[in-house]
């Protein structure tokens, strides 16, 4: 079966006796009329238009393509699908419509499978019975650093959705540049979204060189239209605000949030800034919840991520009014403090019913209820996260960070973050779920997601290149079973997915070089 070149492998799959060849006509019948079944059977003809230049017709009755959305009890689950290729035809059955747009995806992958047995039209006779084993399955690009359009992020949500992710992590503020359109704080973008230089080559270089200047937002219109865009693939876009640190392109516009007054400037360094929102100053939290409102307004995911990470503390350490709000609330340190201001945050995330997600340093201080972790440092962050029964998307950089490099050769890979590497072998060996935590808290690990930051990687090309092919293990590593994957057979099915990223015209890294 691995000849078929199906990535993420399925669950169950049987080869069958004998191929379905497609008429001049193709035909399709789905017993629901939804936007999202609609986009579903779009992706559908645009497969049969890709591959064979023919033009589906949606019918009702018998058809060449089935797709049947169950309405009641079913034996597929969430997100999956029964896909029956036979001499009859094609029958896709889903518990959702998720499901029967996965299923159009492996539908893909068989239409490529037939061409490579040059077979004009066919599709090999196969039985898949397919269910992702996780619910979060995400990839992340870091917009703060390096700012790509619309058209590329676009691009980069098919690449998730081709492999059956389902959760876009858009990264859209950081010292380096605010990237989102918030109508009541103009500034934010007409200042933050603009710095006068970027550093350029390795963090070790002195002195430190820059470049040219770098910048760029989104409008309203346009995240809408993103997010519509995914949407139609069943991609969730998790928007990400960074606070209380990460946020002096903020800090820049507004500097009356901060601890000492500024002035500031985007920052064009890759170094963690200083200078964090004031957490003694009823003005920052009146600020964070108007854009939280707007935020809110713009994305439908039940997650917004706060960032929490990396929060340096000394300059409220030396502030009257941040140890002003410690002492009136019975703080004991500034690690409360942040946990006191994220429950803010949290408060007006609820408001909105959305859930607050953070990376693990949300730990720190006492974690607030109901928040999910993100969990980077390790597993460690996740692990007591679960075990206290809070949510977790497990994310290490031990198998997680795609802005690594991506062999020990790092001579003939582009510039990356010097000492780490992270090869495709030990992506694929990712499992989300440790042993560490409780088997009655297993349930809380949600899945994991591939990270892409940008602070090394400037242009569309460089994010195919450090994406591909690391992205598919990722995929295989959260949608099969551990117990059906192996690294070769991966390998072998993966040559077949790379002839799909040439037609596409995806930058992708060649197998043949060293795998490190």
């Amino acid at each position: 079966m691995e000849q078929l070149g199906l990535v993420p492998l399925p669950a169950r799959q049987e080869a069958r006796e004998g191929l379905y060849e497609f008429g001049d006509d193709p035909t399709c019948s789905i017993n629901v009329q939804t936007p999202e079944a609609k986009h579903a059977v779009a992706r559908l003809a645009a497969e049969l238009e890709s591959h064979y230049g023919l033009t589906l017709r949606v019918a009702d009755g018998l058809s060449d393509i089935r797709l049947h959305v169950q309405t009641n009890e079913s034996t597929v689950s969430t997100e999956g699908y029964r896909l029956d290729v036979s001499r009859a035809g094609v029958s896709i059955e889903a518990a959702d419509v998720a499901g029967i747009f996965y299923g159009i995806v492996t539908l893909g992958q068989l239409m490529d499978a037939g061409e490579r047995l040059g077979q004009r039209r066919s599709v090999p006779s196969v039985y898949v019975e397919d269910a992702p084993c996780y619910r979060w399955r995400g990839m992340m690009l870091d917009v703060g650093r390096h700012f790509f359009p619309v058209s590329f992020i676009k691009s980069y949500i098919d690449l998730i959705a081709l492999h059956k992710m389902n959760t876009f992590h858009w990264h859209l503020t950081e010292d380096t540049g605010w990237r989102l359109e918030i109508k009541k704080y103009p500034r934010l973008t007409e200042v933050g979204a603009w710095r006068s230089a970027t550093m350029v080559g390795s963090r070790r270089d002195e002195p430190r060189r820059l470049d040219v200047p770098h910048g760029g937002f989104y409008t309203q219109e346009q995240v809408r239209e993103v997010v519509q865009y995914a949407a139609s693939r069943f991609v969730s876009v998790v928007p990400e605000i960074e606070m209380p640190g990460h946020c002096v392109a903020a800090l820049a516009a507004y500097p009356e949030l901060s601890c000492t007054g500024g002035p500031f400037e985007v920052s064009p360094s890759l170094s963690i800034q200083k200078d964090v929102y004031c957490a003694g100053n009823p003005k920052t939290f009146e600020f964070l919840e108007h854009v939280l409102d707007e935020v809110a307004s713009l994305f439908p995911s039940a997650y917004v991520h706060i960032g929490g990470d990396e929060c340096p503390k000394d300059r409220w350490r030396a502030h009257d009014l941040d140890q002003q709000r410690m002492a009136s609330e019975a703080l004991a340190d500034e690690d409360e403090l942040q946990s006191w201001f994220i429950r803010q945050i949290a408060s007006v995330l609820g408001a909105h019913n959305r859930r607050l997600i953070g990376w693990d340093e949300i730990l720190e201080g006492g974690l607030v209820p109901d928040a999910t972790v993100m969990s980077w440092r390790g597993v460690g962050g996740g692990v007591a996260a679960a075990n206290a029964g809070h949510d977790v998307v497990m994310t290490p950089t031990s198998h997680c960070y795609f802005d690594f490099y991506q062999s020990e050769l790092t001579a003939e890979e582009p510039l990356s973050w010097e000492g780490r590497v992270l090869t495709l072998e030990q992506v694929y060996g990712f499992v989300p779920t440790s042993p560490e935590i409780d088997a009655d808290k297993v349930h809380h690990v949600l899945g994991g997601q591939g990270n892409v930051w940008t602070e090394f990687i400037p242009t569309m090309d460089h994010v195919e290149y450090m994406s591909l092919p690391r992205m598919s293990a990722m995929a295989e590593a959260l949608w099969t079973p551990a117990d059906l994957r192996a690294y070769e057979g991966f390998l072998h099915r993966l040559e077949m997915q790379l002839e799909r990223w040439d037609r596409m015209g995806v930058n992708y890294r060649r197998l043949s070089k060293p795998a490190g």
